[in-house]
């Protein structure tokens, strides 16, 4: 059987996408292949997966019919295009999708010359299934390989497109924002138990009232600011709360932290 998929990377997100990929029969094991450097991770990857997983990144490429996705640190992005620049273009051309911080499609356009590429960047609620990958396309990339990367990402959670100048926006608000909703729940239990509740007890409630209040946002298509009214009564608990966060500047903290995280992206990206 020939192969569809190859996966040059096996961490973290690699194997998220991996994993749902197979799950969801967009390809078969036998029809991936994997290039990962630490051996320990390769037999872990190979065992689970029942994929054929190899240190050589260059095999990957030359056997790949359709897709390649690019799954590594970009401090060795050089290095690894630098590797396969001696079968780029050879005898095949497969969409190479990457999820590269800071890699922008012209640098990618640079290394896998005349090749459909597709940048991308999901975030870790992916690894569960429930992530969200913002994806922009080459020059090069026609309808079908935006398509493909579409049916990829959706595997792992929601896509959106957006032009390639607001893929550090998409950083600062999606890359960097479960950060932000894990500070929350974080500080959230903790109000609890300064309140009095255990510490497991107030950890479930935090949890599942974010948990909870994105899904029926997600569900009702309800405005924030309606459900937020809808919660709030004259004169009780919840305008008293609302007030202390008002205070604390809750909302223009938030909106500053990707502000922030936003310029750092860029300042990285150069």
């Amino acid at each position: 059987m020939s192969v569809k998929f190859g996966l040059i990377g096996g961490g973290v997100m690699g194997e998220a996408l991996l994993s749902r990929l197979i799950n969801e029969n967009i390809y078969k094991s036998s029809e991936i292949i994997v290039s990962e450097p630490s051996s320990a991770r390769r037999e872990f990857l190979a065992e689970k997966y029942s994929v054929k997983v190899i240190k050589e990144n260059t095999e990957v490429f030359s056997t790949t019919e359709y897709v390649i996705f690019l799954a590594i640190k970009p401090q060795v992005f050089t290095t690894i295009t630098q590797e396969l620049s001696s079968v780029i273009g050879q005898s095949h051309f497969p969409l190479i999708v990457s999820i590269l911080a800071g890699v922008t499609l012209e640098q990618l356009e640079a290394a896998f010359v005349d090749l459909p590429v597709v940048r991308a960047m999901p975030n870790t609620p992916a690894t569960v299934g429930a992530g969200i990958t913002a994806i922009c396309a080459g020059k090069n990339t026609q309808p079908h390989h935006l398509e493909k990367a579409r049916q990829l990402f959706s595997a792992v959670g929601e896509v959106v497109e957006v032009s390639e100048n607001l893929m550090d926006a998409v950083t600062g608000l999606s890359g960097s924002g479960p950060a932000y909703v894990a500070l929350m729940v974080e500080a959230l239990a903790d109000g609890g138990v300064a309140s009095g509740l255990p510490r497991s007890v107030a950890q479930q409630l935090a949890l599942q009232t974010v948990l909870g209040t994105a899904t029926l946002l997600q569900e009702t298509k309800l405005h924030p600011a309606e459900l937020k009214d809808r919660v709030t009564s004259p004169g009780g608990t919840t305008i008293a709360g609302i007030a202390e966060l008002e205070k604390a500047a809750f909302r223009s903290a938030l909106i500053q932290a990707v502000k922030a995280a936003t310029n750092r992206s860029q300042e990285l990206g150069k």
